[in-house]
């Protein structure tokens, strides 16, 4: 009974207001003597709504080498030699959003990386002791400050940057960068449950 109910809550949400909106913006403007108004707003407001479908279908397709950049530069990354895009991939679900990537890069700006991990303060070795950032207790989830820590496993030199909203309830941000330890490939996995 539950699965019912969702299904018909996303359906009003997703389908049934965007058309309530459309049907408001042709009917009130026609009903007050302005026809040409109303089929220029219906028409616009269509679009935009084509324009948000579209975007939200095609968002792994239109990520683009910038976005890349902007994302593994804000954890101090630099990626100063031209890279490969080999996967890109997003799931979402209600409270949950996961992104993930992965490069190939160039041995000198993989070497920069694992230099740049490994030089940091709070570098861990593998057999050191390493918090699971994802799973704070509620008090620092939520309101606790950022945090960044640097460490190493088995297959890959990590740096994880967590940073809480600031609100009850809502998802901090969890980015982790990956570098391979055997090959040329940086993977960026942002988790927000």
């Amino acid at each position: 009974m539950d699965a019912f109910l969702l299904i018909g809550f996303f359906i009003l949400v997703f389908i049934g207001i965007p058309i309530g909106l459309g049907l408001l913006f042709y009917f009130v403007p026609k009903k007050l003597g302005y026809p040409k108004t109303a089929k220029y707003l219906t028409i616009a407001y269509g679009l935009f709504v084509l324009t948000i479908g579209l975007y939200v279908a095609f968002e792994d397709q239109l990520f683009t080498k910038h976005n890349v950049k902007e994302l593994v530069e804000e954890q101090d990354i630099k990626l100063t030699d031209d890279f490969e895009l080999v996967k890109n991939e997003s799931m979402s679900a209600i409270g949950d959003y996961y992104h993930t990537f992965t490069l190939k890069i160039t041995e000198r700006d993989r070497q920069n990386a694992i230099t740049k991990i490994k030089s940091a303060d709070n570098f861990k070795t593998s057999n050191g002791s390493i918090e699971t950032l994802m799973y704070q207790p509620a008090p620092g989830r939520y309101f606790g400050k950022k945090v960044i820590q640097n460490y190493e496993t088995e297959n890959s030199f990590v740096r994880e940057y967590f940073e809480p909203i600031g609100q009850e309830g809502y998802a901090p941000t969890l980015r982790r960068i990956s570098i391979s330890k055997k090959t040329n490939e940086l993977t960026f996995e942002d988790i927000d449950e």
